[in-house]
């Protein structure tokens, strides 16, 4: 069986961007958020905007697990995913647990929370994702007593090669200098939520981050937030799970 590496994100948090340069390297089979069909379709927590559904996808998460082993088989497997799609219920499946190399993306939530809520009006406080992440990472440091990768976006965007290096690194992989530059057609299977991920199809590579983009982003959100305050809310809520994984994050 191959490795399946697993980058157990949130929302908004620069994922895609991240899975663009995993596809980009060429060695692994990439899934974009296949358990979303179990959180959103099986379950129907909620219609998720923007969605159009594959008919073709397995819906159930034991059905999304069994076609990533399938795979997993043949080649090794790259998947970004949300925590908050699959705990608690992963960590009592130990088969699939036993293949996975499990890694975590944050970002702040001042910038994610924003950036949500501009495609997403309706989003609800579980989606923003962040406790699901400190929950899973926590869980999984219990279980295993070491702690997975975790990465941050804002700190990719100051140094992206060496972070991304560093990221491989800690995890087994070879440098691939290619992967850090794509073409602008995305991968097909981002057709099925195309609306969310415009800015990385259209651009060919991580953005830097700009000197004074952080404190553009708190004066953007606070006036979102007097029209929304849902968005205050859900940062008092999320805000303490970021800062308890931020304490964990890897520096390049």
């Amino acid at each position: 069986m191959f490795p399946i590496i697993a980058l157990w994100s949130h929302p908004r948090s620069m994922s895609t961007a991240m899975e663009r340069i995993m596809r980009e390297r060429g060695d692994m089979q990439c899934f974009h958020e296949p358990f979303m069909y179990d959180y959103y379709v099986n379950h129907n927590n909620r219609m998720m905007p923007h969605f159009d559904i594959n008919e073709d996808h397995p819906v159930t998460y034991q059905d999304v697990r069994d076609m990533l082993l399938e795979q997993a088989a043949k080649s090794p497997v790259f998947l970004k995913d949300m925590s908050y799609y699959v705990f608690p219920h992963i960590l009592s499946d130990k088969e699939f647990g036993k293949h996975l190399t499990n890694c975590f993306l944050i970002r702040d939530p001042i910038a994610s929370i924003q950036s949500y809520f501009k495609i997403d009006p309706g989003m609800l406080c579980e989606e923003i994702g962040l406790e699901a992440q400190w929950r899973h990472f926590d869980a999984l440091c219990e279980e295993t007593g070491d702690a997975p990768v975790v990465m941050n976006a804002e700190d990719i965007r100051r140094n992206v090669k060496d972070y991304v290096r560093a990221f491989w690194d800690a995890i087994g992989l070879s440098d691939i200098p290619e992967a850090f530059e794509w073409g602008t057609k995305p991968p097909e299977d981002w057709q099925q939520v195309g609306a969310w991920h415009g800015d990385v199809t259209t651009s060919r590579s991580i953005r830097p981050l700009d000197k004074d983009e952080n404190e553009t982003k708190k004066k953007t959100f606070a006036e979102l937030a007097q029209k929304a305050p849902d968005m205050q809310r859900y940062l008092e809520h999320h805000q303490p799970f970021y800062d308890r994984l931020m304490e964990h994050r890897i520096r390049a």
